[in-house]
């Protein structure tokens, strides 16, 4: 076979590669461009109406899940590492005070100002009995690197919209809390908050006064949707093998983008629905895949149209979903087991370091023009959240060097800031996250990122 001369083997080389760049997804580079924190200590006092049981927070987080009542008594363990040698956070509860902790969605509105929804306390219903729910409105200081709390609105119910008895039924105010609903992701529709649930999972239509004005249920071209945690499903049967539900719980609506102009929601399951077919979790190819679903804010109501998004990993799941345009869009994938960087050690029982770094953590680029066939939308760029450039030197936490590292267990908050720019939040879990710094609880970074690379990626 005769040699091809050098500059017709590039030329060859190049095309090859452009073929294939054409078929796979592109990794392209984000580049860091402001960073601030809000300490994982910050604490906002409860409303008096709310009374004294939420005046401190944490109390039933104990290994019995008992009623604990000494501040600092229960420390804070890793969720990342083996339970025979738990790797303590620095963090302990019980806590004075609510904990402002745990962003668990996000939401621009210029200036450097947002809205952080608080995740529903400690991570489940058992344990978050003594949370109350909450939104923030922030602002970022990008030269200082620091985030101030301007205003903290508390959902409440009096009108009782909510379809079930909650923890506070017998008040007047009716304060939500982390065992009613376990929210996630926040969009402004009009003059209203919607909020996406995990526990239904439902959507949650408040004032931004946070009173309660509806709660919708998921109901698509009359099937139901429902996690375990569903209020129906809070008769359980006598034996197990009987119950009946199609999302994970924790599962819900982590994820919920907002079409550019307003109209409609695209709710987006967390973790893939349970086939009840092959008793597993949907699954297309061998990969795992999960939901978006369309709901129109007009009529409250579902359409029967869906769409599919495959995860590269199993044991991957979606954390937060933004509209860049009528078709296209950003989803946050992660895995669901890895923290840290820096200080690395092998996956063994030790303490002393992380064991099991951030791995998956992404931001994707998808594109509703380019569904396939079976539904599924085209994953069409990604960038790594583990290597951020930072030409500039914008870190305020952790090393400030070349490569910034977002290295926490859950990257979860998404939002578009301008045609170029991002901001991602972490929910840090307050006290288990221990992702930034050996021994110290996270604190909730803000990050702003540069992706035009991404936003350009055709």
């Amino acid at each position: 076979m005769p040699c091809l001369p050098l500059t017709r083997l590039a030329t060859a080389l190049t095309l090859a590669l452009s073929v294939i760049g054409a078929s796979a997804q592109t990794e392209v580079t984000a580049v860091l461009a402001g960073h601030a924190a809000l300490p994982a200590s910050t604490t906002v006092e409860a409303p008096k109406a709310a009374g004294p049981f939420f005046e401190t927070a944490g109390k039933f987080n104990a290994a019995n899940r008992q009623r604990t009542e000494v501040l600092g008594s229960i420390d804070g363990i890793s969720f990342v590492g083996d339970p025979k040698y738990p790797r303590k956070s620095g963090g302990a509860l019980p806590i004075k005070g609510q904990s402002v902790q745990g962003f668990s969605g996000i939401v621009s509105l210029g200036n450097a100002e947002f809205l952080a929804l608080t995740d529903n306390g400690f991570g489940s219903k058992l344990n978050s009995q003594d949370a109350l729910l909450m939104v923030h409105r922030v602002k970022a200081d990008w030269a200082k690197g620091t985030v101030t709390r301007l205003k903290t609105t508390f959902l409440q119910d009096p009108d009782r919209k909510v379809p079930f008895a909650i923890q506070n039924e017998a008040t007047t105010e009716r304060f939500l809390t982390g065992i009613d609903f376990d929210p996630e992701s926040i969009q402004i529709v009009g003059d209203e908050w919607w909020i996406g649930d995990e526990f239904g999972p439902y959507v949650l239509r408040v004032t931004p006064q946070g009173k309660v004005l509806g709660v919708v249920e998921t109901v698509v071209g009359g099937k139901a949707y429902r996690s375990p945690d569903h209020y129906m499903n809070g008769r359980l049967p006598n034996y197990p093998g009987d119950a009946t539900f199609e999302a994970r719980r924790s599962g819900g609506f982590e994820p919920m983008a907002k079409s550019l102009d307003g109209k409609t929601l695209y709710p987006m399951l967390e973790w893939p629905l349970w086939d009840a077919t092959t008793k597993t979790q949907e699954m297309h190819k061998g990969k795992p895949y999960t939901r978006i679903l369309e709901l129109d804010a007009a009529s409250k109501t579902y359409s029967t149209r869906q769409w599919k998004y495959a995860f590269e990993e199993a044991g991957n799941v979606a954390a937060d979903f933004q509209m860049l345009s009528a078709t296209t869009g950003l989803v946050i994938e992660r895995d669901d087991s890895t923290e840290g960087s820096g200080k690395v050690c092998k996956d063994e029982p030790r303490t002393d370091c992380f064991t099991r770094p951030a791995k998956f953590k992404r931001v994707y680029k998808i594109d509703f023009a380019q569904t396939d066939a079976d539904g599924f939308v085209k994953k069409v760029a990604y960038i790594d959240l583990t290597k951020i450039a930072n030409p500039q030197r914008l870190a305020k936490v952790g090393p400030n060097e070349e490569t910034f590292v977002l290295p926490h267990l859950g990257p979860e908050g998404l939002t578009v800031v301008d045609a170029h720019h991002i901001v991602l939040v972490n929910d840090n879990n307050f006290p288990y996250s221990s992702g930034r710094t050996l021994g110290q609880p996270d604190d909730n970074e803000l990050t702003l990122l540069n992706i035009r690379a991404l936003v350009d990626a055709p």
